[in-house]
């Protein structure tokens, strides 16, 4: 294992338990990083030499090194793999009753780089830089031996990937996957198209905020704008709203819609609409439309912190549409899974689009990521979903 040296003063972070090594604190007298290939191994020193522990490189990144070991030099082998993913996987069942969950969620469980969705008896795998690739064999040896999965497949066509200009690549990687698995989340069952879906096929992250809302929709319209195939709007119908229009721009996406609520028996009340959130939303607003419940989850307005001012106007703005097209005590649910966006600026934007629209709301719920998608108290990063639960006075 080769040396990896740092700067004077820079190893504060991992000292303090974080696990990224930057490219500007690498002591380039004594290591270089063009003598570094991606998913070379390294002992992680101190200036002074003291082992800091052990990480995979990636140094063409600005994260050039991602720790999996503190304090001790270790091998990324079938050993280690077998270790991280029986502690993964004892943490999930100590919560769910049922195999369907994040079983890695990647510096959370301590394998950087690595997400992996569990379907019951199928896998689905992300591998989202090129360094944790060349350990995909022994991954891959002990994730069969510990589950025993009927399938595996790997979804190597993530953003962070082509941001990186890595091949994209959707393969079954072990034995068989159908295009569509089943899982149950909230006791509704969904079939998630795991080949060519968004991520993975599904989003386990806002499991725990999707089952509040049986505390609020029963007998209620509801809107699930931004709705992908279903994951708030089927749940609301089945836990008793009497209609659910659901808003997604992907006529794949509301052909889910449509299968997830006949695979529940609730198709009579749930219908779709194909288009752009806001100018539905906005079109829905001048016909005349108006709901109970809506439910605003779209994707990361704010993919970079320099976005971050346009971003909160983008929450804004639909928030504002989102409470025009809201009866009077009616429930706004607002959600963003947009990290760099603080819980703090969401409610801001929300209580702005308020003020815009001459009412008042307040905040009766929060949620979060569910318990399979754990934050790592020295990476802030790791926490990034929000849902806001606010009644219109």
């Amino acid at each position: 294992m080769i040396d990896l040296f740092l700067r004077k003063g820079a190893d504060h972070r991992l000292r303090g338990g974080h696990l990224w090594v930057y490219s500007n604190e690498i002591d380039s007298q004594r290591s270089r990083l063009s003598d570094f290939s991606a998913g070379d191994l390294v002992a992680v020193r101190n200036v002074n030499g003291k082992l800091l522990g052990s990480a995979y490189m990636e140094p063409a990144s600005l994260i050039c090194a991602r720790m999996y070991a503190l304090g001790e030099q270790r091998a990324m082998d079938a050993s280690l793999f077998t270790t991280r993913l029986k502690t993964a996987l004892a943490m999930r069942q100590a919560v769910f009753e049922k195999p369907f969950y994040r079983l890695v969620y990647g510096d959370s469980d301590t394998l950087p780089g690595l997400i992996i969705d569990r379907f019951d008896d199928y896998l689905v795998m992300q591998l989202n830089n090129a360094g944790l690739e060349r350990f995909r064999e022994p991954l891959l040896a002990s994730l069969i031996a510990i589950l025993k999965p009927r399938g595996i497949l790997m979804r190597a066509d993530s953003r962070s990937r082509r941001e990186q200009r890595l091949p994209s690549d959707i393969a079954v990687v072990y034995g068989e996957v159908p295009q569509h698995v089943a899982l149950e989340e909230n006791g509704v069952q969904f079939l998630a198209p795991v080949f060519d879906g968004q991520k993975t096929g599904w989003f386990y992250d806002h499991r725990m905020s999707r089952a509040r809302l049986a505390h609020w929709v029963k007998g209620k319209t509801v809107l699930d704008a931004y709705s992908y195939i279903g994951g708030w709007g089927v749940q609301a119908a089945v836990f008793g709203a009497t209609e659910v229009c659901c808003l997604d721009s992907s006529a794949q996406a509301l052909e889910g819609v449509d299968a997830n609520a006949r695979l529940n028996q609730v198709e009579a009340r749930v219908v779709t609409r194909r288009g752009s959130a806001p100018e539905t939303m906005a079109a829905m607003f001048a016909q005349g439309n108006r709901f109970d419940a809506v439910i605003l989850d779209p994707p990361a307005f704010i993919q970079r912190k320099k976005d971050l001012k346009k971003g909160i106007a983008a929450y804004r703005r639909i928030n504002e549409l989102g409470l025009q097209l809201l009866q009077p005590s009616g429930l706004l649910v607002s959600a963003s899974c947009s990290m760099h966006l603080s819980r703090a600026d969401l409610i801001a934007a929300m209580q702005q689009a308020a003020v815009r629209n001459g009412c008042a709301i307040r905040v009766v719920e929060q949620g979060a990521q569910g318990p399979d998608h754990p934050v790592h108290p020295a990476i802030p990063e790791t926490e990034y979903l929000k849902a806001v639960f606010a009644y219109k006075l």
